[in-house]
């Protein structure tokens, strides 16, 4: 649990490249052996695995499909309490702090804390903050939590401020699964003064506003839905890798 390399890959530049996988809907191993073969050929920089509706055993079967056959660091990005693996290099330790549902604050963190917490996996504390995209995400109606409006930014940045003041090392911004609109611009750079690294997702599809997001100071730019749709997307992001544009 001690460990810190993760952290220190995510904070160590802007721009980088997290694909999503959603066991729920990728976990047969020819789906897995198309996402790791283009997702390796794109360079990017990390796996997130993670869903709203995920059962155990297609959670640790993804996780450790890909671990066997990818060398693409593995990040836990759990919906509930049972999505956690010994096989992944990190569990982002999500606290729902923009919502005031006690089971995604604390509650699913003590139904697996014991598990965790003699794990030898790097357990990384993260301020989760849904903000509207539009429509009515997975996550929040799973959680039963309302989403920040996109224009409401003191609430947005108190929101983090809050998390960074109770030790959350990282801030996700999510506009969530299938979003019509993702984080905008200004909000990253916002959260960006507060000098903590920025994950942001939801409603990504395009390279000009992974482009953007980078700009704005997002550390990782996650990318789900995009590539279920259209998986041929991770070709595009070979050629945004190619530009040499990370720094």
């Amino acid at each position: 649990m001690s460990t810190t390399e993760t952290y220190n890959l995510i904070q160590s530049r802007k721009g980088q490249i997290a694909v999503l996988i959603d066991p729920d809907k990728s976990n047969k191993p020819e789906q897995i052996n198309s996402l790791i073969e283009k997702a390796e050929f794109a360079e990017v920089d990390f796996f997130f695995v993670g869903g709203s509706t995920v059962t155990r055993n297609q959670f640790e079967f993804v996780v450790s499909y890909l671990k066997e056959n990818s060398n693409i660091p593995i990040v836990l990005f759990p919906g509930a309490s049972h999505q956690i693996s010994k096989e992944a290099d990190a569990l982002l330790y999500l606290s729902l702090i923009s919502g005031r549902n006690p089971d995604f604050l604390i509650g699913h963190h003590v139904q697996s804390a014991d598990e965790v917490y003699d794990m030898e996996i790097e357990v990384i504390p993260t301020a989760y903050i849904l903000i509207d995209g539009g429509t009515k995400s997975s996550v929040a109606y799973v959680s039963q939590t309302t989403p920040i409006p996109s224009d409401k930014l003191s609430i947005i940045l108190n929101t983090a401020k809050a998390g960074i003041l109770q030790g959350k090392k990282i801030i996700y911004v999510d506009a969530g699964s299938g979003a019509l609109n993702h984080v905008p611009d200004n909000v990253i750079q916002e959260l960006n003064q507060l000098k903590q690294p920025i994950i942001v997702g939801g409603g990504i599809r395009s390279i000009s506003e992974i482009e953007s997001l980078k700009e704005s100071g997002a550390n990782v730019i996650v990318i789900g839905n995009k590539i279920e749709e259209d998986i041929d997307f991770l070709l595009d992001i070979k050629l945004v890798t190619n530009k040499k544009w990370k720094s």
